[in-house]
């Protein structure tokens, strides 16, 4: 018996045609996304010729190539529109798609099938004023009402989390968040109540998606990051929240700029911007400084030095209070120009602005200073810069002794790798003992 004749992929062709993408540089472009999920792929032209001719690619590997073509074309693109994929369920309701995201979020032994959603840099935003003020429809026959109380439950729960979070680390804060979201949030936010309560409800839930958002970008889990993210958009659309919306878009700026996706982080934050209503020059500058950030990965000096002018200026106009959630101050604005001058290749005026910023942060942000120490001793190593990098690692280790990170993780690799070459030095021998010391005590905690 022959074999089953292939019919081409003319889906892909043509799109591989609208942006002139060849058969090699797709091929790089999904093994590079195949790293960032895990999965070592090393395919060449000749794989993508294949899959040309009517071949697909194995299941795993699919939403790799899908995201490669929608970060070629600058917008999405499916399995489903490739052929690969048959999709036919609709896509979840906000409460119920927070429920399912927390729980398999709230153990952090179960996250392996959660953490292997990719991060999207095409995807769809939704604008605020084509969500503002929507939501699911309300369920028939509930009886559980909520009141004002409850939404000062969550509001409370989630400043928790946030000290829990800069005292101990992501990796401690964030099951708590998706417990809650699972155990609390979902079912007050399908209970009945006022108009005015269950909008308050939203705009809580919004907060602590946001937070638990940051966590997960903060735990190097991309992808989880983005879903979170993208909830708390329609949950401050619904809750027609505008501050929280436009927060939430900043963070996902700060996410693409993680990532090295430098337009798409200057268009998040020039929208964010663009969407921000009316507001204190605190919320001002913290939108101001992600503007700054994005303007200088796409090399646009005069953008970059302007923003960072309107951040200082609107921070210098802040009253004292600062908000517990996505709040902005001395420290994040010189980390704003710290970013903006490494980008702009002034090595040196950013580690000072990273040290400023160091000096400015409160006495409790414990992982903030074990991320900004790490970055600091990073970038005095790659200026050769060795027994200076050497006393930021060792006060980097004193924070990141008691924190759960991945990032301090990924920091604590570097310091490791970092120092290998300079062993012969007092200091650095020294350095190294103690990096072991830390390492024992973590392995057996």
């Amino acid at each position: 018996m022959g074999r089953q004749s292939l019919m081409p992929n003319d889906v892909l062709a043509a799109l591989m045609r609208e942006g002139n993408i060849r058969n090699d540089q797709l091929a790089r472009r999904v093994n590079a996304v195949g790293t960032e999920l895990g999965l070592g792929l090393t395919y060449t032209k000749t794989a993508v010729s294949q899959w040309l001719r009517g071949h697909r690619p194995k299941k795993e590997a699919r939403p790799a190539v899908a995201e490669a073509l929608s970060r070629l074309l600058g917008r999405p693109v499916t399995s489903v529109e490739l052929c690969w994929d048959s999709d036919t369920t609709e896509p979840p309701a906000v409460v119920s798609g927070i429920v399912d995201l927390g729980r398999a979020d709230m153990d952090p032994s179960r996250r392996a099938v959660l953490g292997a959603g990719l991060y999207s840099a095409a995807l769809a935003i939704p604008r605020y004023d084509d969500i503002a003020g929507r939501t699911d429809h309300a369920a028939a026959g509930r009886t559980t009402r909520i009141g004002r109380s409850d939404v000062e439950t969550v509001t409370r729960m989630t400043e928790r989390i946030a000290d829990i979070l800069d005292d101990l680390g992501g990796g401690h804060a964030r099951p708590m968040a998706a417990a809650f979201l699972v155990n609390t949030v979902g079912p007050c936010l399908r209970a009945d109540g006022t108009h005015e309560v269950k909008r308050a409800m939203r705009a809580a839930a919004s907060d602590l998606m946001y937070l638990t958002g940051w966590m997960a970008m903060y735990e190097r889990e991309h992808g989880v990051g983005q879903q979170y993210y993208m909830t708390a958009l329609k949950l401050a659309g619904a809750a027609e929240d505008h501050v929280t919306y436009c927060r939430t878009l900043r963070g996902m700026a700060l996410q693409a700029s993680n990532l090295g996706h430098g337009p798409k982080a200057l268009e998040l934050a020039d929208s964010a911007a663009q969407a921000a209503p009316a507001s204190g020059p605190r919320l001002v500058a913290f939108l101001r400084g992600q503007q700054a950030h994005g303007a200088a990965m796409v090399g646009d000096r005069r953008q970059a030095f302007d923003r960072l002018r309107e951040t200082e200026k609107a921070l210098s106009q802040a009253d004292g209070r600062n908000d517990h959630i996505g709040g902005y101050d001395r420290a994040a604005y010189e980390f704003h120009v710290a970013h903006v001058l490494w980008e702009l290749t002034d090595r040196p005026g950013s580690v000072e602005a990273l040290r400023r910023s160091n000096k400015a942060r409160p006495s409790g942000e414990r992982q903030g200073r074990m991320h900004a120490t790490g970055l600091l001793a990073t970038r005095l190593m790659e200026m050769r810069h060795v027994e200076e990098a050497s006393r930021e690692w060792d006060m980097f280790l004193d924070d990141y002794a008691g924190v759960s990170s991945a990032r301090g993780d990924e920091h604590f690799a570097t310091l490791r790798t970092s120092i290998r070459p300079y062993v012969s030095l007092p200091a650095v021998r020294a350095l190294d003992a103690r990096a072991r010391e830390v390492a024992r005590q973590k392995s057996a905690a």
